[in-house]
């Protein structure tokens, strides 16, 4: 019986992926499996050494301490994509808003509360509405910093709204690229993108080589009438750069989900309460993808959508499985196949993968390993982890 302690509301619809005759789902386990959360805090949490996996219902992982659990051996999963079309949306209503002031419009009429005349406040409005006038986003340039689940989604969704979309990403994967509509132009860098477009999205994850990627050098590229979106994360932009470019007109509109006190009152700015994946669907979508990746590492030892270990899977054929993890230096792997054979265990089939400092194996064998073979294996030098499933 796996055990799994929740944090924070997890949705329904991921909680009852996990078939209650294998899981216990709590959030009070003081020794749990496995943790599942979405926004709880971790870096001062006590974690305890039953734990092998923690799955954040989510994309971003800066609530966790990824380093200090890749010591210890514990799979760190998230769920890149599974909200992307929340976000995609709320991207396209911001386009909406900061292309025409709808959001004044609004806040004015609702303040003409001493009207009561219907007729006087039609003949107001006709006069009044020349100043929330705007333009339409058909025709204009879009660019998109990070092609990934949701900078593909907003970009082919740009392509259909009639825009010119550019797309910058170094690090664009296959997968993402077959994604991407024929019609979004890639760009070699980020200065051409920025001095080009009229609207700029951002979609890159809080990393060291995306901290404050939009910087005051980088917005001298930017076109006085365009607009940055920042729906990534609030490390990836410098706010005070921001409110220079801003203040000196050298930038027109900053549209945020991650407002900060400094961005309060200002005309040129809208601010969101961080509602990118709020929807209900998000929250399942997450919830259910997280609650998969979970199930198959704790039963099979396999791991997709893991931020700090590789991506390794095995097909169940037969046999027992045993699989650790190691510092990835040399000779680590193959001492560990020693030991099996100094105990005369067949190695029915294996895979070896590693993602920086780390390595995941996954060895199916014919007959069961003892709990002496199992010691053995955590006893060699560079071992971190090791479970017979």
């Amino acid at each position: 019986m796996f055990k799994v302690r929740t944090y924070n509301q997890i949705s329904a619809k991921g909680l009852d992926r996990f078939p209650r005759e294998n899981y216990e789902i709590a959030s009070e386990f003081n020794t749990p499996d496995a943790i599942l959360l979405r926004s709880q805090k971790m870096h001062d949490e006590v974690v305890a050494d039953s734990v092998k996996a923690v799955a954040r219902a989510g994309a971003g992982v800066n609530n966790i301490p990824v380093a200090d659990y890749t010591h210890r051996g514990i799979v760190v999963f998230n769920t890149p994509g599974a909200n992307a079309n929340a976000v995609k949306e709320l991207v396209a209503s911001s386009l909406f808003l900061s292309s025409r002031d709808i959001f004044g419009g609004m806040s004015y009429v609702q303040g003409l509360t001493d009207m009561t005349d219907a007729g006087e406040m039609a003949k107001l409005l006709e006069k009044q509405k020349k100043q929330f006038a705007g333009c339409e986003v058909a025709g204009k340039r879009l660019g998109v910093v990070g092609l990934g689940a949701i900078g593909a989604l907003v970009a082919n969704m740009a392509v259909e709204l009639g825009m010119e979309v550019f797309g910058y990403d170094p690090a664009i994967s296959v997968e993402a690229a077959w994604r991407l509509s024929r019609r979004v132009q890639k760009m070699e860098n980020l200065q051409s993108l920025l001095a080009q477009s009229d609207f700029i999205t951002l979609h890159v994850p809080a990393i060291d080589a995306t901290h404050h990627m939009i910087n005051a050098e980088m917005l001298r590229c930017v076109k006085p009438s365009a607009t940055l979106l920042n729906f990534a994360r609030e490390e990836v932009v410098d706010v005070d750069a921001v409110i220079a470019a801003l203040d000196e007109k050298r930038l027109a509109k900053y549209v945020t989900d991650f407002p900060v006190p400094a961005l309060l009152g200002r005309p040129d700015v809208l601010l969101m309460p961080h509602i990118g994946a709020s929807t209900a669907e998000a929250e399942e979508n997450c919830a259910v993808m997280a609650a998969d990746q979970l199930m198959d590492y704790l039963e099979n030892g396999n791991i997709r959508n893991s931020v700090n270990f590789p991506a390794t899977k095995m097909e169940r054929n037969g046999g027992y499985r045993i699989t650790f993890c190691n510092e990835n230096v040399p000779r680590v792997l193959g001492h560990v196949l020693s030991l099996l054979a100094d105990r005369d265990l067949n190695v029915i089939d294996m895979v070896n993968q590693s993602r920086d400092d780390i390595a995941y194996n996954i060895i199916d064998v014919a007959s069961e390993p003892s709990d002496e073979l199992l010691a053995a294996i955590r006893e060699v030098d560079g071992v971190v982890a090791v479970r017979s499933l």
